[in-house]
């Protein structure tokens, strides 16, 4: 009864912020995101224990991620008819709780590996559900690539769908990394408070379906302008909650000028952050050497990554 998963974390696009019903993680509106590799989660699986344990790199996991392990890990035992503990270790190739998306491939990595140590054979939108139980983009990170979450209720309709896209292999994420540390959760808590919330709100459904259209149809510029818009708007509404939490460093705003140079340079570089001062200056294959390299003139490690494919098990486990 062990299994191992593997997810990629995400790049959101057209972000959220805001849980509409919190117990079941269903945000107020879609999202859109895209996976990013070779960055990944990954996760074994044990039951059979007497109680549940959890290590992340090789520490315990805080409080609040235990809570969202053991959310997933008994609804895999509701569903399965188990009650023993588990055992969990995950492992992550990429720096966690600094803006690039490890909620979401934690979680999704776990659904994985959870429901094939119970035996379980669950659908890709079964998985996208569970893994949302843990945390709401893990339910992007299930299908891979490019995918919108769909914030329905009743809540097992909340999941990510993927979206075709054409311009898949020439896409790159030239990461700047900004090591502040930073906790989602806190910016759903605040984000609906903004007074600007309710704006983005309004306009949030067009930006998803410009989003969408841009992605079907293949045009990076579209897509990741978009991108770079909408991180504007989520630091808009972050910022001004009740606790004004500006996540952004100083870094953070050089990357966002480099990005505006080098496109005014003419090459195609956009700017994009998630909750944290890192962020994605998104290009395509030809000019991510020189990108990367005018990040690290900033001072800043960088990385280099494409799309990323959907979660799925594989055989090397952690114990």
């Amino acid at each position: 009864m062990k299994a191992t998963g593997r997810a990629h974390p995400i790049q959101g696009l057209v972000k959220y912020h805001g849980l509409r019903d919190p117990a079941r993680n269903v945000p107020y509106h879609d999202s859109i995101s895209v996976c990013t590799a070779p960055s990944e989660t990954r996760t074994t699986v044990a039951f059979g224990h007497d109680a549940d344990t959890c290590l992340v790199d090789g520490d315990p996991v805080d409080d609040e991620g235990f809570d969202r392990v053991t959310t997933v890990l008994d609804a895999v035992r509701d569903r399965a008819g188990l009650t023993s503990g588990a055992r969990v270790e995950s492992v992550n190739t990429f720096a966690s709780n600094v803006g690039l998306g490890a909620s979401a491939s934690a979680y999704a990595a776990l659904a994985v590996a959870a429901t094939a140590a119970a035996g379980l054979s669950l659908s890709r939108r079964e998985l996208s559900a569970l893994a949302r139980q843990g945390a709401t983009s893990a339910a992007r990170s299930v299908p891979g690539g490019y995918a919108q979450l769909r914030a329905r209720l009743p809540a097992h309709e909340c999941v990510g769908e993927r979206l075709d896209a054409p311009f898949t292999e020439e896409v790159r994420m030239v990461v700047g990394m900004v090591p502040a540390y930073k906790r989602t959760s806190r910016a759903h808590a605040e984000t609906p408070a903004s007074p600007f919330f309710d704006a983005r709100l309004a306009a949030v459904h067009e930006t998803l379906a410009e989003a969408r259209d841009a992605i079907r149809g293949g045009d990076f510029a579209r897509t990741f302008a978009l991108a770079e818009r909408d991180s504007l708007s989520l630091l808009a509404t972050t910022m001004t909650g009740p606790d004004g939490w500006l996540y952004w460093r100083p870094e953070t705003v050089r990357l966002y000028d480099l990005a505006r140079r080098l496109r005014d340079e003419g090459l195609p570089v956009y700017f994009s952050s998630d909750t944290g001062a890192t962020a994605y200056l998104n290009t395509t294959a030809p000019h991510a050497e020189r990108v990367a390299e005018a990040v690290e003139a900033l001072g800043l490690d960088s990385h280099v990554w494409r799309v990323g494919g959907p979660a799925e098990r594989v055989d090397d486990h952690l114990f």
